[in-house]
Formats: structure tokens, sequence, C-alpha cells
């Protein structure tokens, strides 16, 4: 459906389930199979005519969202956002390597399973970020089997989250370039001028402590 406050000339709402949920932490993953299946279909038709689809999804007011119940933003660009398209490019994948060496390491790893690895970046920008990427390179992400999958596991990291810490707002997105991925950003802490002008995240968790709180 169309977006009611649009900052896009084409930007669309995906509405998560028709039952009242506040939170993709909510949904089951049958649901959340069906929010990957209607991105994927929207981005078959965004490339279609021209485009490129971003996803993501806003939680709480101070994340973004103007509406309570739990849906994404899917918004048709004309080129890639300069965001990902940083993370691309490369002749050698740096998040097959990031990837590979936080597994060696492991203690920033959540859970690793069904072809998905759940962690928290070792420079991670605010307490309890997690990256949820395919174990195998795919740079597809629309398209992946395993999309479903991994917002399952991201809806699982953001439970886990609010078990610890209380419900809080977040930010998700998909990044396709390169080999694709989820950002989960959850809102503990304001982002103010270090963060915003200078690019330096001031995070009051340590990364491996947050991934400790978040395994099972």
């Amino acid at each position: 459906m169309p977006n009611k406050y649009p900052a896009f000339e084409q930007q669309e709402v995906v509405v998560h389930t028709p039952e009242h949920a506040r939170s993709i932490a909510e949904l089951d993953k049958p649901q959340l199979e069906l929010v990957a299946e209607a991105w994927r279909l929207r981005a078959a038709d965004a490339a279609e005519a021209g485009k490129t689809l971003f996803a993501a999804i806003n939680e709480g007011r101070t994340a973004g969202a103007s509406l309570p119940h739990s849906h994404s933003q899917l918004v048709w660009l004309d080129e890639e956002p300069p965001v990902p398209r940083a993370e691309g490019g490369a002749d050698v994948c740096r998040l097959c390597d990031y990837v590979e060496s936080e597994r060696r390491e492991g203690v920033r790893i959540v859970e690793e399973g069904e072809g998905l690895v759940l962690l928290c970046p070792y420079a991670s920008r605010s307490p309890y970020e997690c990256l949820v990427a395919p174990l195998q390179h795919e740079r597809d992400g629309f398209g992946s089997a395993l999309l479903g999958k991994g917002l399952s596991l991201a809806a699982e990291a953001l439970g886990r989250v609010n078990e610890a810490e209380g419900r809080r707002p977040m930010n998700l997105w998909l990044h396709e370039s390169g080999h694709w991925h989820l950002e989960l950003l959850p809102r503990l802490t304001v982002l103010a001028s270090l963060e915003l002008g200078a690019g330096h995240y001031i995070n009051t968790l340590a990364p491996e402590q947050a991934a400790a709180t978040l395994r099972r």
C-alpha cells in the first residue's frame, strides 16, 4: 500500500499482520516469511521498472515510526543508495572475510544455523547492534530463500534485547551490495553531534558483552 507520508516519489508500506502487533519480535516465522515474500515481489517489480528497492523497518517514534502497527517501508530509488554501494564493488568480498574472522574468534557470535549467522559487530555503533548474514556468499537478498529466516533471526534477537532491557525502538534494513545482510540497530542511546557530525559512535556496551547476553 502507498505510504501516507512519503518522503520519496514512490514509497510503500508492507503491513506485517492483520492482527495488531507493535514489533517484529511478536511475529512468528510464517508471518515473517510472508513479509520476505512481499519484499521479494516488490523488488522484482522495482527492478523491472529500472529502480532499486530499499527495504527497512522502523519501530518506535524515536526511531522514525509514525504508526505503532508493525510494518516495513519500501522505497523505490533511481540508483543504489551510497551506504550499501560503498560496501560492495571490491574484488574480494569483505563481508565473507569478516564473517569468517568472527566465526574463528567466536566471542561475538550469538547464533549460527540454517545457513545464517547472527553476531554483534566488533565496531558496533550502539548497544546490541546485530548483523544477520548468510554463511555462504549471496548477492541477491530479496531473491534469497534465506531472507525470511534472516528476518526471523533478527526478530528473535530483538526479542532477546527487549527481555534484557525492556521494549526498545529499533531500525532494521537490508543491504544487498556484494553480500546481502540485515542490520539491526536497537535504540538504547541517542545519536549526538559526535556520531552525526564526525561519524564516531559512542557505544556504552562492548559487543562481546552484548553477544553473551543475547545467546541462549
